[in-house]
């Protein structure tokens, strides 16, 4: 079985995420800010005047600053397959390191919500006895995730077959 990974203390080979999520993500930011500022502004502007309207930018200005927190987000999200576990790492601020072990996970699925249908994405989710323990690898290419899906399977029964 290869992985990505072959010794127990070499660096692990990161996987970053596709870039469908962030663009999902953006667009959904884009579209929230427009309709929040569109709503903002015609009703300030009709109960306190016109130039009060104004303040529907502000949900504009606070949109493009999530815009770059997204982008820095999304950059943070990676995984390695490794010879006995898999590392998931995300955040910026506060940033986690996940492993789980292929022996102790219970159940891999691949799900997949209309939106990301639409851009063409997957998630697949990790459940390990402990509930504390699940991880989650969100908007990965379909083709990927399911063969992710298949692998972590794979070593899962290959390392649990000792139980």
């Amino acid at each position: 079985m290869e992985t990505g990974t072959s010794g127990g203390t070499s660096r692990p080979d990161w996987v970053g995420l596709p870039d469908g999520l962030l663009r999902l993500r953006r667009l959904l930011l884009g579209f929230w800010a427009v309709l929040l500022a569109a709503a903002t502004g015609v009703v300030l502007g009709l109960a306190a005047g016109p130039a009060w309207a104004a303040c529907g930018a502000l949900w504009l200005v606070a949109a493009a600053w999530a815009w770059v927190l997204l982008g820095r987000n999304w950059r943070s999200w990676r995984y390695a397959e490794r010879a006995d576990d898999l590392l998931i790492s995300r955040g910026v601020l506060w940033q986690a390191q996940t492993v789980v072990p292929y022996g102790r996970m219970q159940l891999v699925e691949v799900t997949s919500g209309p939106l990301e249908r639409r851009f063409g994405l997957a998630s697949v989710q990790l459940h390990t006895a402990a509930a504390a323990t699940d991880a989650k690898i969100p908007g990965l290419v379909p083709g990927e995730a399911e063969r992710l899906r298949d692998r972590l399977t794979e070593l899962g029964e290959a390392r649990s077959a000792g139980l």
